[in-house]
């Protein structure tokens, strides 16, 4: 399940000129802030390291421990509700004083997002924008039949290593000539597709293993496969 702070911050990137107005502090290579919410009874310390990742530590202002209890998914009380719910309000505004909105979590996937629109005159749409898990999907269609001709997702690194690697990563699902299939298997960063056929789709991670221009040139094959 992901934290809080990654469903908060997951589509924000940081801007360092806001941070700094807003109070954080440079410790290190990291950024921290302190604010105390609830009327005071709990801390929350903020860190963000300089590659934009958030970590978040919620102390008890009584005991002057760490109030587990908010990440633990079987604590369900009305009381550890209201200190998720008072946490998520406090991260919101930190979010919006010191952060500015983007459609993908990864640079690749906001550049490639651009470079689509400038190619196909196509801008993605959302379409399970209201569930939390599947919110930052977007698929790219064309005008004419309204097929996916490119899909973005935000997925656990797990899914398509088969392992317990819990870390979230951009991935862009393209169709292919089934004949290219394996070929294209063996690169780096490129899976059997996650969530489609495998003969026909593959899965790339957009964390600048493959540079952008070989990345369209997939783009147009599959734009034209679905055309």
């Amino acid at each position: 399940m992901a934290s809080i702070e990654a469903c908060v911050f997951t589509r924000k990137r940081w801007v360092l000129e806001k941070m700094l107005a807003f109070g954080f502090q440079q410790v290190g290579d990291d950024y921290v802030i302190e604010r105390s919410f609830l009327n005071g009874d709990f801390e929350a310390i903020l860190t963000v390291t300089e590659k934009g990742m958030v970590t978040g530590r919620v102390i008890d202002a009584i005991s002057h421990e760490e109030y587990y209890q908010l990440r633990q998914k079987n604590a369900t009380g009305a009381y550890v509700n209201t200190v998720r719910a008072a946490y998520e309000e406090l991260l919101e505004a930190v979010a919006a004083a010191c952060c500015q909105d983007v459609l993908f979590a990864s640079d690749q996937a906001n550049r490639l997002t651009q470079s689509i629109l400038e190619r196909f005159q196509v801008a993605p749409d959302f379409p399970w924008e209201k569930e939390t898990r599947y919110q930052s999907y977007g698929t790219f269609r064309h005008a004419s039949n309204r097929k996916w001709f490119a899909l973005i997702m935000h997925v656990k690194r797990a899914v398509l290593d088969k392992d317990d690697n819990p870390d979230p990563v951009d991935i862009i699902n393209l169709k292919i000539q089934p004949e290219q299939g394996e070929a294209l298997r063996q690169l780096p960063s490129v899976y059997s597709a996650y969530h489609m056929n495998h003969k026909t789709w593959i899965s790339v991670v957009l964390d600048d293993t493959h540079p952008d221009a070989a990345i369209m040139k997939w783009i147009d094959e599959s734009y034209r496969l679905t055309k």
